[in-house]
């Protein structure tokens, strides 16, 4: 690696160290593995800076990376963290083990809401929410090839409009709590038979506690139906909620 474009505190860091380029993610952020560390290096962006406001408070509060140095230049963010011991949750050795995978995304998911949010430096409310997804749809900032094949057309939604507009005039009673905010399976590392910690914490604060239910289990299904990888035919993603001990209002 040509660590000459690095800033000098990273780069004495890093510099003779064996790495490898983790591609899983669509951050569009490049990533370096080292042995023992992590580097990730992207444009210049305000959710990074939550993420670093968040992984700081959530010392010895949730098993996350802890930050070893974080730099920006005139082009790019630098974030030097260490790395999580264990495999991601979408790690064949758990897709083949729904029996090991549901309960332990279930008691993911717990750990999440067990931190008290209490001095939490970022609260992603509703309403926030709603105002970012307007601003991203009149300014053409959204990618409609990644919406579910059901979202729009016969039974679905007219428009993304009309999407838009049913979620701003049906909004449910908040239930607070500590969202990770991409509660995908790449972002969670299992570490044997035991929840080993989150990454990827760009999105993280309080908000509703079915944020990353509703994540969790879109990435669950896509994980095992085929959209990435092989489908996985014993896998039931319904049965997350059985373990979760949650009934969804599926409408």
């Amino acid at each position: 690696m040509d660590t000459l474009y690095l800033p000098e505190s990273i780069r004495r860091l890093v510099a003779g160290l064996p790495y490898t380029v983790n591609e899983t993610g669509m951050s569009g952020s490049k990533v370096l593995m080292f042995p023992e560390l992590a580097l990730k290096i992207g444009s210049h962006s305000v959710l990074t800076d939550g993420m670093v406001q968040v992984m700081r408070w959530l010392e010895g509060k949730l098993p996350v990376p802890r930050i070893v140095r974080f730099e920006k230049d005139g082009e790019k963010e630098y974030l030097l963290m260490t790395r999580l011991p264990g495999k991601m949750a979408c790690d064949k050795a758990y897709l083949d083990r729904p029996d090991l995978l549901l309960p332990l995304l279930a008691e993911a998911l717990r750990m999440l809401w067990a931190v008290d949010i209490s001095g939490c430096p970022i609260s992603r409310t509703l309403d926030g929410e709603l105002a970012h997804a307007r601003f991203s749809l009149e300014n053409g900032r959204v990618d409609f090839s990644r919406c579910e094949p059901e979202t729009f057309g016969p039974g679905g939604f007219k428009n993304p409009e009309a999407l838009l507009a049913w979620l701003e005039n049906n909004k449910p009673p908040l239930e607070p709590a500590f969202s990770h905010g991409d509660c995908c399976l790449p972002n969670i590392f299992f570490d044997g038979n035991r929840v080993s910690g989150f990454i990827d914490l760009g999105d993280a604060g309080v908000a509703d506690k079915w944020r990353d239910i509703s994540l969790c289990f879109r990435s669950l299904k896509h994980n095992t139906d085929g959209t990435y990888g092989r489908a996985q035919r014993d896998v039931h993603p319904e049965r997350l909620f059985d373990f979760l001990d949650l009934r969804p209002d599926w409408e």
